[in-house]
């Protein structure tokens, strides 16, 4: 139960001091032994802690998903293997893996609760993985999300073919590999804030995504912030809180 949750439980009767005292007795992080889990996450940054499943077992995943999603109910597990998946299923029914993403999520709002516009591109199909991992993390943090593949500035026909959607939205995430140009080409295309996530495609001279990196560091157009590469948890997390705070301003009494 969320912290919130459970203080109007508290307030209407439902759940007395007692059982509360008790929940709120592993408050502000619960020790497994393998990981200290932060249950205070959310209610410091508006979002849960985020399971990086790379590196950890199938049972650790498995267990801190669980315990993470019987305090807050809403879980994403990032970097996942399919038997980490099927390890955290058989514990969380209601989990869901997205394996083009690589990630687990439960608790995700449906489409129409969603607010905003965040637009995820890419510049070609091979950055789609990465992606896919922004538009589920923006989608987890409330956002609504638009998928605009495979834009990438060897054919700009398509990337101002594409110009009107783009624009629609209060965030941009740009996943490009290879010289990693999309989002230079695009934050000068645009009055939105564009999350530029450069990817490891590419041939040998691009080192592993470095050439993309130092080409989006690097860029003379203005608006870009850039995070590390294949972060596409990065990229969809940052544009996700730019929306959400634009939505937040649109409501604000005037």
């Amino acid at each position: 139960m969320k912290t919130q949750e459970l203080l109007e439980a508290v307030r209407d009767g439902a759940v007395s001091v007692e059982q509360a005292m008790e929940q709120l007795k592993t408050l502000p992080y619960e020790n497994l032994g393998y990981a200290r889990l932060d249950h205070h996450r959310e209610l410091r940054t508006g979002f849960p802690e985020v399971i990086f499943s790379q590196g950890k077992t199938v049972e650790q995943t498995a267990s801190i998903f669980e315990k993470l999603y019987q305090r807050s109910g809403l879980v994403l597990a990032t970097r996942a293997s399919r038997e980490q998946a099927d390890a955290v299923i058989e514990k969380v029914p209601q989990a869901q893996f997205h394996p083009a993403a690589r990630a687990i999520t439960v608790g995700m709002k449906p489409e129409i609760e969603r607010v905003g516009l965040v637009a995820v591109c890419t510049g070609g199909t091979a950055d789609i993985p990465v992606a896919e991992e922004a538009a589920i993390t923006a989608e987890m943090c409330g956002a609504r999300v638009e998928r605009i593949f495979d834009i990438g500035v060897s054919g700009l026909h398509r990337m101002i073919s594409a110009l009107p959607e783009i624009r629609r939205a209060t965030a941009i995430v740009a996943v490009a590999g290879m010289e990693g140009a999309l989002a230079s080409v695009l934050a000068g295309q645009l009055d939105r804030p564009v999350i530029a996530v450069p990817t490891s495609v590419g041939y040998g001279a691009n080192f592993g995504g470095l050439s993309a990196l130092l080409t989006m560091i690097n860029s003379c157009a203005t608006g870009i912030a850039v995070v590390n590469i294949d972060n596409g948890f990065g990229g969809g997390y940052m544009a996700a809180q730019i929306n959400r705070q634009s939505a937040m301003a649109e409501n604000e009494p005037q």
